[in-house]
C-alpha cells in the first residue's frame, strides 16, 4: 500500500514537470504550479496513512472471519478483494480532489503534462490497471481459486490494480502482472467453489483383474475423508502402452471437500490404494513370459517354444 501511495504522490509532483519535448513547446511552469493546492498535498499524506490502516484491518478481519467460518472463506475473500479495490480508488479521487484545482484551465494542462510525463514510462502500469478492472468483471478466476499459470499451480490470494498475487503449493508467492493474465491462457481448477476434481492415474498388469482393480480404486476414493460424495466418483479404464509394456490405465477423477485439502486427499487415495492392491493381489505392470505351441519340422513335430510377451 505505501508503494502505491509513493507512486501516487510522484503522478501529482509530475505535474510540475514540462510537458513538450522541444524547448518551443514548454509550458508555463507557474501556471502549472498555480493549479496545485499545496496544503492539500500534505493533506493526502494523512489520507494515503488512513487508507493503509484500513487496509490492514480489512486484511486481518477477514483472515479471522475466514477461519471462524470456513465454509464462506472464499465469499469472505472475495468481498475482501473488492473492498479493497473500492478503497484504492476513492483514496486516489480524494487525493486529486484535495491537491489539484480542476477548473478547465487546469485540466487542459494536467492532460497535457500527463500525456507526456508518463505516457510512455506508465503505459505498462496503465494496462496492468485496465487488466485489473476487467479481471475483475470479466472474472476468469477470482480469489482463493486454485490456477495453473505459466508453469504455476496455487492459490490466488489478491487481484490488486496492478498484478494478481498466487500462493503456489510451495508456499511461494508468485506475483503476475494483469495484462500478462488476460494475453495468456489460464487454467481454474474450481471456480468459484470449495470443491474441486483431482484426477489421480493408477497403472496395473493386462494379466489382472481389472474390475477388482477399478473396484478397489473406487472404494478407496469414496471412503476417503477428503471425498466430496454429492458429486459422481467415475473410474475410467483402458489399455495403453506404458514405456513399451503394455498396460491398463485406470483414471480415478473424484471431487475434494475443499481445494486446501488436495494433495491430502491424493496421498490418503493412494496409499488405500497400494496397501488393498497387494491385500487383493493386484499386481503393477511387468514383463510377462509365457510358453505358446509352435509347429517346425516337415514332420510334423511338435515342440514348445519359449516367446517372451511384453505385457503390462
Amino acid at each position: 500500500m505505501f508503494r502505491r501511495a509513493v507512486l501516487a504522490l510522484v503522478l501529482l509532483l509530475a505535474l510540475t514537470v514540462p510537458a513538450a519535448a522541444h524547448a518551443q513547446d514548454v509550458p508555463d511552469l507557474g501556471k502549472i504550479v498555480s493549479f496545485i493546492r499545496w496544503g492539500g498535498v500534505f493533506m493526502s499524506g494523512f489520507v494515503v496513512i488512513v487508507a493503509a490502516v484500513v487496509l490492514r484491518i480489512v486484511s486481518t478481519l477477514a483472515d479471522r472471519l475466514g477461519e471462524r467460518f470456513s465454509n464462506r472463506r472464499l465469499t469472505i475473500q472475495k468481498f475482501e478483494s473488492f473492498f479493497r479495490f473500492i478503497i484504492y480508488i476513492s483514496t486516489g479521487a480524494i487525493m486529486v480532489s484535495l491537491s489539484v484545482r480542476l477548473d478547465a484551465g487546469a485540466l487542459t494542462v494536467i492532460g497535457a503534462s500527463l500525456g507526456f510525463a508518463i505516457g510512455f514510462a506508465m503505459r505498462d502500469l496503465v494496462a496492468a490497471f485496465i487488466a485489473g478492472i476487467t479481471i475483475m468483471f470479466d472474472r476468469p478466476f477470482q480469489v482463493g481459486d486454485r490456477v495453473q499459470y505459466a508453469g504455476e499451480y496455487g492459490d490466488i490470494i489478491e487481484i490488486g490494480l496492478r498484478s494478481v498475487r498466487m500462493n503456489t503449493l510451495d508456499h511461494n508467492v508468485v506475483t503476475i502482472p494483469n495484462n500478462k493474465v488476460l494475453t495468456d491462457v489460464t487454467s481454474c481448477g474450481n471456480y468459484g467453489a470449495l470443491e474441486m476434481q483431482v484426477a489421480m492415474d493408477f497403472y496395473v498388469g493386462v494379466d489382472q483383474d481389472l474390475e477388482r482393480a477399478k473396484e478397489i480404486v473406487h472404494q478407496a476414493c469414496i471412503t476417503s475423508r477428503f471425498c466430496f460424495l454429492d458429486n459422481p466418483v467415475p473410474v475410467l479404464a483402458r489399455q495403453v502402452v506404458l514405456q513399451d509394456y503394455v498396460a491398463y490405465h485406470i483414471k480415478a477423477r473424484p471431487y475434494v471437500l475443499d481445494v486446501k485439502y488436495e494433495k491430502a486427499f491424493e496421498t490418503d487415495v493412494h496409499l488405500r490404494v497400494q496397501k488393498a492392491f497387494i491385500e487383493q493381489g493386484v499386481q503393477p505392470p511387468a514383463i510377462l513370459h509365457r510358453r505358446i505351441e509352435a509347429r517346425t519340422g516337415r514332420g510334423g513335430v511338435d515342440r514348445h517354444v519359449p516367446v517372451a510377451l511384453n505385457a503390462g
